[in-house]
């Protein structure tokens, strides 16, 4: 992986590193023609004074830089400012929980989960790529979005796309494998909306392999555009580094010193959130090491230990969006770091938790500081742990919080003994009526529903 200035076609696939694709071309394809996943061709660095700068800005002004400085000149810096102040108007925090661990709060946007950084700018930029070719008088298909959910991802792209002209969204979910108050976000939409929700009768590998197949099928090539708004598509996953220069401007007005360096325990399933954190890193982000903190789907930490990349079928657990067997940003992680396993192990710690692991660290951290996790965060919360047990790292730790509490209630509140408040975004799904069809997961019924919806509005 290379570094340095970008230009306008400044991005390839991680297979094919001489085919270069321009920013429009990614966040409008997602998966690159043959399959491999979009990088940026070069990663710029930021001077080492940005990071004393870096304290004086707010949330938006850090993503403007932070974008400017991996988009290039993709997109007219006025219509970057304002995507950026449409996507992100709800809060992110930086709880101070003791005097070296810090929590990272993702949680408050409309869906309630971190997802909702990805799919609200990713819906902005798709929008404005839309307006140029509408002003270019170009007569196209309605852009199809497909996405496969283990739980959060589903209900922040339906929330992000909900009615936004020209584009229709597919969200496949396993059923019984997501939370109630998940399943709720997914399937209320209305048979009306331009949202439409497909109840897979399988797993989320399974989900996220019919999703994958789509995008190499001729006949849907032929008859939709088609697009992904999971991780895959970089315009999905670019917006989640923005955070964690955040965090560290945050941490630099709490007292953390110019050139100290710090840790992030990242919650992770599909590995676009770690990713993310890595490229951050690779711009110039003082980072010590990142934890991948994951359930009992612990292919990575695995990988980590044995140097062997073994995918095998998803496991369920409490932790449902983490429940990934074979992660598609493995790939990318793997390019950032040319395949080399000493590189990743330098940057990145593994570690994994059972169900009771991740409530024993839910009710110490409620009984210790009258503070509520759900099960992602939990997890990464243990991470942390676990990396300054095994490493007596007393530095500055950021764990990142993913999920609100209150879409985990039959997790949450028998460890804590009393009811979480739920934040009105979850308040009002609560008593929609489901709309939702029921599929198997046989890719010619996924094919069959495609084909024969083309045409609806």
């Amino acid at each position: 992986m290379t570094v340095g200035k970008l230009n306008n076609r400044s991005f390839r696939s991680t297979r094919n590193l001489s085919k270069k694709a321009s920013l429009r071309e990614v966040v409008m394809k997602g998966l690159a023609p043959d399959a491999g996943l979009y990088m940026p061709v070069k990663i710029p660095t930021f001077p080492s004074d940005f990071f004393d700068i870096l304290p004086q800005l707010s949330f938006h002004e850090v993503s403007f830089e932070v974008a400017t400085k991996l988009l290039g000149k993709n997109i007219p810096a006025s219509t970057m400012k304002r995507i950026i102040r449409e996507a992100f108007n709800f809060d992110i925090s930086l709880l101070t929980l003791n005097k070296n661990t810090h929590l990272l709060e993702l949680f408050h946007g409309p869906t309630a989960a971190f997802k909702d950084f990805g799919a609200r700018f990713m819906a902005r930029l798709l929008s404005y790529f839309l307006h140029i070719d509408a002003l270019k008088g170009a007569k196209v298909k309605p852009l199809t979005i497909l996405v496969a959910t283990s739980g959060d991802t589903g209900s922040a792209v339906a929330s992000g796309f909900l009615n936004v002209p020209g584009i229709r969204v597919t969200i496949l979910f396993p059923k019984e494998k997501v939370s109630k108050l998940q399943e709720q976000q997914l399937t209320t939409y209305g048979e009306n909306s331009n949202i439409w929700t497909l109840e897979v009768d399988g797993t989320f590998d399974d989900c996220l392999a019919l999703v994958t197949q789509a995008f190499q099928d001729p006949v849907l090539k032929d008859a939709l555009r088609l697009t992904s708004a999971n991780s895959i598509n970089f315009g999905r996953l670019l917006p989640q580094t923005f955070y964690y220069f955040w965090a560290y401007a945050e941490l630099r007005r709490k007292g953390l010193n110019s050139g100290d360096r710090i840790v992030f325990s990242v919650p992770s399933g599909n590995f676009g959130n770690l990713t993310a954190g890595v490229i951050s890193k690779k711009m110039g982000l003082p980072v010590a090491k990142f934890i991948a903190s994951t359930d009992m789907n612990r292919v990575v930490p695995d990988y980590l230990k044995s140097g062997k990349f073994l995918p095998r079928p998803s496991i369920e657990t409490n932790s449902p969006s983490m429940n990934v067997g074979n992660p598609n940003n493995f790939e990318r992680l793997m390019d950032l770091y040319d395949g080399d396993l000493k590189k990743i192990r330098s940057d990145i710690y593994g570690t994994f938790f059972t169900d009771k692991e991740k409530k024993s660290s839910m009710k110490k951290v409620w009984e210790n500081y009258r503070y509520v996790m759900e099960p992602h965060s939990a997890t990464a919360f243990q991470g942390l742990s676990s990396f300054r047990q095994s490493t007596n790292f007393k530095g500055q730790g950021v764990v990142l919080m993913t999920a609100h509490p209150a879409k985990f209630p039959d997790t949450v509140e028998p460890l804590i003994g009393r009811k979480v408040p739920m934040p009105y975004g979850l308040e009002e799904v609560v008593g929609k009526k489901k709309d939702s069809t029921p599929i198997g997961k046989d890719y010619s019924e996924f094919q069959n529903f495609l084909l024969r919806n083309k045409d609806r509005e």
